[in-house]
This record gives C-alpha cells, sequence and structure tokens, in this order.
C-alpha cells in the first residue's frame, strides 16, 4: 500500500472511532428524561466535558445524587444551607431571559446571555443600533478596561460575540464576579468519579528558615506563601475575607512530636483593591521556638516539619512536609 494511502486509511479509521464515539454521547443524551435533559442543556457554560461524559454514563437512579454533588462541589460555603453560587447562577439565566428575548431562542443560550451569565452585568454597556446606511449594529461591554463587543451583521437583532479573546476576562476578579469565576475554573478540572467527594485544591509553597540552633534551644521561621486567586473569599460589607488555619507539627527521627503550634491568619481586602491582587501572594510568617535540651537535641537528622493550611472559607486544607535542617 502506498503512503497516501495507507495515510488515508488511517484517517479514515480515526474518523470511524470519533464519529462513533459522538454518536454514543449523543444517543445517551438524546434518552435522558426532560429533568435530567434541563439540567444538562442549563449547566452548558460551567460542565466541564469529563463531568458531562460521567453523568451520561451515571445510572438513571444515581443521576439525582450526581447533580447534587455538581453543585455542592462549586457551593462557596458548603456550611450554608444556601448555596450561592447555584442560586446566583440561574438568577443569571433569569436575567438573561429577560434581557435577550428576541432572538428567536431563549435569552440565556445567546451569546450575550452566555457572557451575562459567566461574567455578571458589565460595568458599561455602549448600544449603537444598525444605521439607514448598511452599517451594523454592535453593543460593547466593558469589565473593567477590558471590552466585550457584540455585532449584529444581519440587521435581525441577532448578535454574535466577536471579541477575540473573551477568557481575558478571568483576570478580572471584580468583587460580584469573584465566586463564579472561581467555579469556572474548577469546573475545567477532570471529574470525579460518581460518589467522590471533593475537596477544591489549595495551593501554596511553604519554606523553613532556622535561625538560631543550640543544644538547648532551636528558632526557626515558616513562610507560607498562596496566590490570592487560589482564595475563597466571602463577601462581608464591602470587604472580601476569610481566616487560614495554620497547624505546624515537628517530629524527631522517629515521628514522634516534639514541638506544635495553631494559629489563625485573617485576609480582608477591600472588593476595589481584589482584581489588583490576582498574581501576588498572600504570605504568612509563624515562628518556631523549640526550648529546653530535652526536646531540641532530639531534632537530628529525619526530623520533619509538617505544615498544614486550612481555608475555613469551603474548608480546603493541604500539607507540605519539610525537612528540619
Amino acid at each position: 500500500m502506498s503512503p497516501r494511502r495507507r495515510a488515508a486509511a488511517v484517517l479514515a479509521v480515526v474518523a470511524t472511532v470519533l464519529s462513533g464515539g459522538s454518536c454514543r454521547w449523543y444517543a445517551l443524551e438524546r434518552r435522558l428524561d426532560p429533568a435530567n435533559a434541563d439540567f444538562l442543556s442549563k449547566v452548558r457554560y460551567i460542565i466541564s466535558g469529563e463531568e458531562r461524559r460521567a453523568f451520561l454514563l451515571c445510572p438513571d437512579p444515581d443521576k439525582p445524587g450526581y447533580i447534587a454533588e455538581f453543585w455542592a462541589r462549586r457551593n462557596p460555603d458548603p456550611s450554608s444551607p444556601v448555596n450561592a453560587f447555584k442560586a446566583e447562577y440561574f438568577r443569571r439565566i433569569e436575567e438573561a431571559d429577560r434581557l435577550f428575548p428576541s432572538e428567536g431562542r431563549p435569552g440565556w443560550l445567546t451569546d450575550r446571555g452566555r457572557i451575562l451569565i459567566l461574567f455578571g452585568q458589565p460595568m458599561q454597556r455602549d448600544v449603537q443600533a444598525m444605521s439607514g446606511g448598511g452599517g451594523r449594529g454592535q453593543e460593547v461591554w466593558y469589565y473593567g478596561e477590558y471590552p466585550v463587543l457584540f455585532v449584529d451583521d444581519s440587521g435581525t437583532g441577532t448578535y454574535r460575540l466577536a471579541s477575540s479573546d473573551p477568557s481575558a476576562l478571568r483576570d478580572i476578579n471584580l468583587m460580584n464576579l469573584h465566586e463564579l469565576n472561581r467555579a469556572e475554573d474548577e469546573a475545567s478540572r477532570p471529574a470525579p468519579r460518581p460518589g467522590t467527594v471533593v475537596r477544591k485544591t489549595l495551593e501554596f509553597g511553604v519554606a523553613l528558615k532556622i535561625g538560631a540552633r543550640a543544644l538547648d534551644r532551636i528558632e526557626a521561621r515558616v513562610t507560607a506563601e498562596i496566590p490570592y486567586d487560589r482564595i475563597w473569599l466571602k463577601a462581608d460589607g464591602s470587604t472580601m475575607a476569610t481566616t487560614f488555619e495554620a497547624v505546624l507539627e515537628l517530629c524527631d527521627a522517629a515521628g514522634t512530636p516534639v514541638w506544635a503550634s495553631r494559629t489563625l491568619h485573617e485576609i480582608r481586602v477591600r472588593d476595589t483593591e481584589l482584581a489588583g491582587l490576582m498574581g501576588t501572594m498572600y504570605r504568612i510568617e509563624i515562628p518556631v521556638e523549640v526550648a529546653g535540651a530535652d526536646r531540641a537535641g532530639r531534632l537530628g537528622p529525619g526530623a520533619v516539619l509538617d505544615v498544614r493550611l486550612t481555608n475555613l472559607t469551603g474548608k480546603e486544607s493541604q500539607k507540605r512536609t519539610l525537612e528540619f535542617k
């Protein structure tokens, strides 16, 4: 077989596999009952491909539980009986239906509806109607300094998104967008298996610096740095706030605890400052002081320091282990 025919044959096989896979998911979606079909349609903007496939493969009796988990993973405050993210998401769907009813489909399915749902009301909205001279109608929405352009080329009142990179909006963390954008980011991660309890990932770096070391005393300092865009914050009046719990445990080479501490660190920033903090780190410094020869003398080679941080908003928790040297 010639190289050209061989390549054509391979492409044909790949196309068949891809087509078969697409048909499979399409067939599963067609078999959904109205309630499950409505759920899958309504969450199209925030559900990942992995989550969608997991939902379609989930047995019908388990689908209500999967839906409950889907929303629970996006709840900014699991201790609250009201899921603020879910309530805001459906409020924006209703608002899109009210604002954009004239494109021959529900307002939340339009391009303008999609941007409204994902990023909220723009700070400014400029509307330019189509002129009689053959121009085109357009709307420009401003989120901070970032413009989002919609155009009506046909003059029928149907606006399409014309901005080249609306994903840049994810860098704008205005107060009213914060929780929704964070949840959208979480939605892009691989979906867990049905029945799995999911914790959002808290990311932080940690460093240890030993300042003084003697037979009867050790003084050190732990520094933890957390990216602001990985911190869950709750609205508290005109500010955004949360508290971190830092638990440190120092063990000797045998794994026996020698020293421990627990401290609380509150973050409170004005909503107007939040956007400027994205890309920067929140810094926590914790002193380590081990006194007494009976304890300091046990911290030789093999000693380790465990550092666990917990964001008390959302109960996210992660641990790092450092060699104590």
